[in-house]
């Protein structure tokens, strides 16, 4: 994929598209750039559900409030933050660190434990009780060193997740435009009826939006797009 600034300055979300075959190469193109996007300590703490058949595509559509770009897309993304894939991410490197030659067993031992620690940090027990008590312990620390705030309760364990899925999204919108495909990011959907219909769990899992895949209508005529000068948004020190 060539292009990638001009591919970042053109892409625009959509909102009609007009009916487009999207190949498999094409699909898995976009979607491992989406995975290739940065994730804190490489968790990659999401899942994507592509909807590409006219039966999904027009359930999925229903529960967007049947807005125009999901109701006129050739396919459309559920991303979903999902913290309950953590422990099996971190195990799947743990074994492709052994099929690879370039690192020994201390060095796998380091990223197994680092990973554990991680997880012990992240997990807030039953009602919050550990969370609450990290909580006070780095609050404590914090007092004497500077330090961060890991995400200790559920909700910002969730907060910290969508954080590395925003970042995919993207990913997966700049590489669509790149390969001559539209998207419209939405969040207009009900939540509770789409996590339902794709069988997620509330426990582990968060819909961050919807996106809308396909190729922009002719007929569709973009509104000119603004943008706030660098100096209203940029401080440089």
């Amino acid at each position: 994929m060539n292009g990638i600034p001009e591919a970042i300055f053109q892409r625009r979300a959509v909102k009609v598209f007009e009916p487009v075959e999207i190949s498999e190469a094409t699909r898995e193109q976009i979607l491992n750039a989406a995975c290739h996007a940065p994730s804190s300590f490489n968790s990659q703490p999401y899942r994507f559900y592509w909807v590409g058949t006219t039966k999904e595509k027009t359930a999925v559509a229903k529960l967007c409030m049947r807005q125009m770009p999901a109701e006129t897309a050739s396919a459309l993304v559920v991303v979903v933050a999902d913290i309950g894939s953590l422990t099996a991410t971190s195990r799947g490197q743990v074994e492709w660190m052994r099929s690879r030659s370039e690192f020994n067993e201390a060095k796998i031992r380091d990223y197994a434990r680092t990973a554990k620690i991680g997880r012990i940090l992240f997990m807030p027990g039953p009602f919050g009780i550990f969370a609450a008590l990290k909580w006070a312990i780095f609050r404590l620390l914090s007092l004497w060193k500077t330090m961060g705030m890991p995400p200790l309760f559920r909700r910002d364990v969730f907060k910290w997740a969508m954080k590395s899925t925003s970042l995919a999204c993207e990913n997966l919108m700049i590489a669509a435009e790149s390969l001559g495909l539209n998207t419209c990011p939405m969040e207009g959907f009900d939540g509770r009826r789409l996590s339902k219909y794709l069988g997620l769990s509330a426990r582990y899992h968060e819909i961050v939006m919807v996106i809308a895949v396909g190729k922009k209508s002719q007929a569709y005529v973009q509104p000119p797009q603004w943008r706030r000068p660098l100096e209203a948004t940029v401080t440089i020190l």
